[in-house]
């Protein structure tokens, strides 16, 4: 592999990883809200859906350039994770905490894919619109988690 193809693999193999981590947040999210909100369940399902759908283009992605895709995540969603344990602990679990926890994770992916389009990585035109296109769409994403969480408050 060629040091552009591999920088351009680490990209989008931290993109992977983000969206693992993304995954994992919400299926907590989701089994957290599924007794007291139906539509966040509903929500937070199809938003681990997105990253799944995610986790498959990069990989093929990976895959095509001749790169090994990871399988895990970051020490960011580690610790997402773990804050929403302890947040979820002192909140009570209540719609807007979650939200505000899920608008966390949020931010983290959106800062991941502003990395990866800002990084040294010489990114050709097709992965750039790979990445580009994802992150529009985990930006609606985000609006959706923000917009909810500023109604309950």
């Amino acid at each position: 592999m060629t040091t552009t193809t591999t920088e351009t693999t680490e990209v989008l193999n931290d993109l992977i990883n983000i969206n693992n981590d993304r995954i994992e947040g919400y299926k907590k999210a989701a089994e957290e809200s599924k007794a007291m909100d139906v539509d966040l369940h509903a929500l937070f399902t199809k938003m681990a859906d997105e990253s799944r759908l995610n986790v498959s283009a990069l990989t093929q992605h990976v895959v095509a350039l001749g790169g090994e895709p990871d399988s895990g995540s970051t020490g960011i969603g580690k610790i997402y994770r773990a804050w929403m344990d302890v947040k979820a602990v002192f909140t009570g679990k209540d719609r807007v905490s979650i939200l505000e926890s899920c608008e966390f994770g949020e931010d983290q992916a959106q800062n991941a894919y502003d990395d990866a389009l800002a990084s040294d990585a010489e990114l050709d035109v097709e992965t750039r619109k790979l990445i580009t296109s994802q992150k529009e769409t985990l930006k609606q994403s985000h609006d959706d988690i923000k917009r909810l969480r500023d109604i309950g408050k």
